[in-house]
């Protein structure tokens, strides 16, 4: 008697639970397929009722979505029913009932698989958060394998002999019924499978609205008529109403951040103590590049949502690559402009070494900029650099080898602008190679000649090379001549015109003396005091001669040695021309005549023989 009133009290509680057995949506989805298995439906009904478990798929997923956390907080796992079905086995069992015991472990075994069905919906809820959708996709296929090994346990019985079973019992009746219930969970738990698939992508983009909230919007928008019709021809291209509305609001954001960014960017450079000089030349340089940022960054985010707000690897990949390339080319803008500054106000000081450290010391700035900018862009195009950087050490010294020279360069470099032997617009000769300097490069130095043509010559000759600086002087640029005089000059006139071409030169506003005056520079840079005068230090000249020189073969020569104040060349050209000028004045007083190469012939005559 009692084990009567413990199955009739365990059979109550079943059914109060007869109205949802499994869950509303596993019991319609069972019941759509219980319907398939009908051998005289028509291919209409088929049809239909195929239709009716797209459409409830499809329902499910939007009604899942949108109560999210729920469905992952609140599994059913049936423990209670099954528990209850296991006191009513042990019951039957004693009492000898083996339909009804083999009734209730096939719903039982129903229960495991509606059960296995809703662990796994949880655990594709809860993967849906992994940053990409190939992450996702991972995820998927992990679940989705554990769910069919696990399916593969509980349905390793096979029961279809049991449908064969005659009888009008409720026991046999109830025992066919959870039969064909077991078979069909299975076929659910495969469409289940199927569908997840088909509604990966789907899935992976509502996830990003189910954390706002936002996906009873979505599928409201989605579910107008007009909107529905809409969606339809968008689809062949990826696109929707819903996304086209974020597109486009997105691209209002971004018009909108960007003139925040530049008031924000343009505030912080004049507020920073370091680049508030620098600020609007940078705002100006760098204008270009921000907004081809900024309008890079809204593609990114326009693919991102295409792509049902996914980020593949090749979109990522590709994406990085451009900021890699734009970020390089931002720094190396906003560096350069802040050393061309530096350069302008260096060109007006004295010191124009200064100048060129900067100007060497940006290219070897600049060239670690694109090296790490290369580095990044290896990276993000998925190169190993770790074996990369191996390599590069096991190869270094063939790389060392086949570069020598470059090295060789480099380091004249360092050698040119520590020795001082010369800066950029110093006029040098170097290897019977004459012009001004144009630029000290980190691998050659170029020389515009006087004729307005480029040498390049290798820094790396520099070690070796004669280098005559004509720039290196401060006061004093050579006028030498040879005056040479007729042999039937008085001697007289010789010596006036020697002295007054003296007293010319020493009372000459442009010429060099002993007495011109001259400020000398001050001690710079902590440089060591060398064993020699100051005038040879700086590049001072003053000597003034002019004396009788030699006896030449059709002329008597007068040297005349001075140097002009100025070192310039058109100056200078103006003082020697106007000593010039006076020394024929002075010739012309004195009756000397300018005397050229001339021969004489001599005829002397003999007396003749008499006879």
């Amino acid at each position: 008697m009692k084990y009567f009133l413990l199955i009739v009290f365990l059979g109550f509680s079943l059914f109060a639970n007869t109205n949802v057995k499994y869950s509303k949506f596993i019991d319609e989805q069972l019941s759509l397929t219980l319907k398939l298995s009908d051998a005289n439906l028509t291919q209409e009904e088929v049809s239909s009722i195929v239709k009716k478990q797209e459409n409830l798929y499809e329902h499910e997923l939007y009604v899942v979505m949108a109560k999210k956390q729920y469905y992952i907080d609140n599994v059913q796992d049936y423990s209670s029913e099954i528990f209850s079905l296991k006191k009513i086995i042990a019951v039957n069992k004693r009492a000898g009932n083996s339909y009804a015991v083999k009734r209730d472990e096939i719903q039982i075994q129903s229960y495991l698989i509606a059960k296995n069905i809703n662990l796994l919906i949880q655990n594709i809820l809860i993967a849906l958060d992994a940053p990409s959708i190939e992450k996702f996709e991972k995820e998927l296929n992990k679940y989705t394998a554990l769910n069919q090994e696990k399916i593969a346990k509980i349905a390793k019985n096979d029961y279809k002999n049991l449908l064969n079973l005659q009888g009008t019992a409720p026991v046999i009746v109830a025992l066919r019924r959870n039969v064909k219930e077991y078979y069909a969970l299975q076929d659910v738990t495969n469409d289940t499978i199927a569908y997840l698939y088909r509604f990966e992508k789907k899935m992976y983009s509502l996830n990003k609205f189910s954390k706002f909230h936002l996906v009873n919007v979505v599928v409201y928008i989605s579910s107008i008529e007009a909107v529905h019709a809409i969606d339809s021809m968008l689809s062949f291209v990826g696109l929707s109403v819903v996304k086209l509305i974020i597109i486009l609001f997105l691209i209002i954001l971004i018009l909108v951040v960007r003139k925040l960014f530049y008031v924000i960017f343009e505030k912080y450079l004049i507020n920073n103590n370091y680049l508030h000089e620098y600020a609007q030349d940078i705002l100006n340089r760098t204008k270009k590049i921000i907004e081809i940022i900024i309008v890079t960054i809204d593609l990114n985010m326009i693919a991102y949502v295409y792509n049902d707000f996914s980020s593949s690897v090749f979109i990522s990949g590709f994406f990085n690559i451009i900021y890699a390339l734009l970020v390089t080319y931002f720094i190396y803008i906003v560096i350069n402009t802040i050393a061309l500054i530096n350069l302008e106000k260096f060109a007006q000081d004295t010191s124009s070494v200064k100048a060129e450290l900067i100007n060497v010391g940006i290219k070897i700035i600049n060239f670690f900029i694109f090296l790490f900018g290369f580095l990044f862009i290896l990276y993000f195009a998925g190169v190993n650099l770790t074996a990369l950087l191996s390599g590069l050490g096991i190869g270094g010294f063939a790389v060392a080898f086949a570069a020598k020279d470059t090295i060789s360069n480099f380091f004249g470099t360092l050698a040119i602008l520590a020795s001082d032997a010369f800066s950029q617009g110093d006029w040098v000769e170097i290897n019977g190679k004459e012009g001004t300097v144009v630029e000290i490069g980190l691998r050659l130095t170029t020389l515009r000649t006087f004729d307005n043509a480029l040498i390049a010559i290798p820094n790396g000759t520099f070690a070796s090379a004669d280098i005559k600086n004509w720039n290196k002087r401060k006061l004093g640029r050579r006028i030498k001549m040879k005056l040479g005089v007729k042999y039937d000059s008085k001697r007289e006139n010789i010596h006036n015109a020697i002295k007054e071409i003296r007293e010319m030169l020493v009372l000459h506003p442009n010429i060099a003396t002993k007495d011109t005056k001259y400020e000398y520079m001050a001690q710079q840079h902590g440089k060591v005091a060398k064993l020699v005068s100051k005038d040879d230090l700086e590049g001072i000249k003053k000597t003034l001669l002019v004396y009788l020189d030699e006896f030449g073969g059709s002329s008597i020569n007068i040297l005349v040695y001075c140097f002009s104040k100025s070192v310039d060349w058109e100056e200078w050209l103006k003082t020697k021309q106007d000593v010039m000028e006076k020394i024929m004045i002075i010739f012309e007083n004195n009756s000397l005549e300018f005397a050229f190469p001339s021969l004489s012939i001599y005829n002397e005559t003999k007396p003749l023989a008499c006879d």
